[in-house]
């Protein structure tokens, strides 16, 4: 089958020739749609296509997209953002992914979108690659996404989100506020999204209150455990610890703990002296499966680096040293190079050499 990649792009110049070169390892049309771009984006898109499109940006990531998926013209489509790479091991399965497509209707993916050198500590599942005709849409202004339906395929063909430069402040709170003041009213998930928004703005007790409201009405579990968290935030840079632990253990009642939320706990029950408890959740959190292919915001340190390093610690303080150096190995198997784990690593060499766990 054929496929389409699709892009829209703003003052790209920088990375749009790395992103292209990776897609065209796969992609029979590359299509860049251009929003406003007064760099030498434009030129830098045409030495790898001549489907370069133009879209007078009205504050609406959704119509972009859709405006360039209609510009398609192979079986498939898939869309890209200009700071995204590839490796050839995933660009050789996207290969296949594309030949054997025709039992499917739809793609997720695994994005990788923060790092710890090149290993992605970040990654959650994204709808990717679409069947052309189907009438599959971009929905919201920010934060926009496609509905899944059909038939899906979850691909192991990861994309790396590497990005050079920072987003407009406040771009996405300025465009939902723009709709709330044209009279928008807010579904569950774009609700979820404006109380991140409001969060990520350093308005805690606003986003509080839009955090609640959605967690009140309908809306995806994953969404619901990840307001949870949000809300924990919010509510612990308010000052009001009881409903910010009282936040984080309702995300309970939506799905299975996440590692992070168990993280939290730990540091919570650590803080206060409680060792026991603080292991007991920082364990649980080894224990939790991932669920990045539910689409959950998945930071992989909290499945593995972190509540090992904080075991480390708190065996030791318990005088079990055995305990503690094998998590601190265990922390070191994922991250060798770590300064943490090396002091660690010396402090316990050094434990052995003066004969103090004899």
């Amino acid at each position: 089958m054929t496929l389409s990649v699709c892009l829209i792009v703003k003052d790209e110049q920088d990375v749009i020739a790395r992103c292209l070169n990776c897609a065209s390892k796969f992609a029979d049309e590359i299509i860049v749609v251009d929003t406003g771009s007064t760099d030498e984006t434009v030129t830098e898109a045409k030495k790898f296509t001549d489907a370069v499109y133009f879209f007078a940006w009205r504050d609406d990531f959704s119509a972009a997209r859709n405006y360039a998926f209609g510009k398609a013209d192979c079986d498939l489509v898939m869309w890209l953002d200009a700071d995204d790479v590839i490796t050839d091991e995933n660009c050789e399965k996207i290969l296949r992914l594309k030949e054997n497509f025709d039992r499917y209707d739809m793609a997720f993916l695994p994005y990788a979108a923060s790092f710890d050198g090149d290993v992605p500590t970040f990654v959650y599942n994204r709808e990717r690659i679409f069947r052309n005709g189907m009438g599959f849409e971009f929905e919201g202004a920010v934060h926009e996404s496609v509905t899944p339906r059909g038939r899906i395929l979850y691909s192991d063909a990861v994309i790396y989100h590497k990005k050079v430069k920072e987003n407009e402040p406040m771009r996405n709170l300025r465009i939902l506020q723009k709709q709330i003041a044209a009279g928008a009213v807010f579904g569950p998930r774009q609700k979820f999204y404006y109380g991140r928004e409001l969060l990520f703005n350093n308005m805690p007790r606003e986003a509080a209150a839009v955090l609640e409201d959605f967690l009140n009405g309908d809306g995806w579990y994953v969404n619901k455990t990840e307001a949870c968290l949000n809300l924990y935030r919010a509510y612990m840079l308010t000052g009001d610890e009881s409903r910010a632990v009282a936040a984080l253990l309702r995300s309970f009642t939506f799905a299975p703990p996440m590692p992070e939320a168990c993280c939290i706990l730990g540091g919570y029950f650590m803080q206060k002296g409680d060792n026991l408890a603080a292991v007991y959740w920082y364990e649980a959190a080894l224990k939790t499966p991932s669920s990045a292919r539910d689409g959950a915001f998945e930071n992989l340190d909290y499945s593995g680096f972190i509540p090992y390093m904080q075991l480390c610690v708190l065996y030791d303080r318990m005088g079990d040293i055995e305990k503690a150096n094998a998590c601190n190995e265990a922390a070191g198997a994922i991250k060798p190079l770590n300064e943490n784990y090396l002091g660690n690593k010396k402090y316990f060499s050094e434990h052995r050499a003066s004969g103090k766990d004899k």
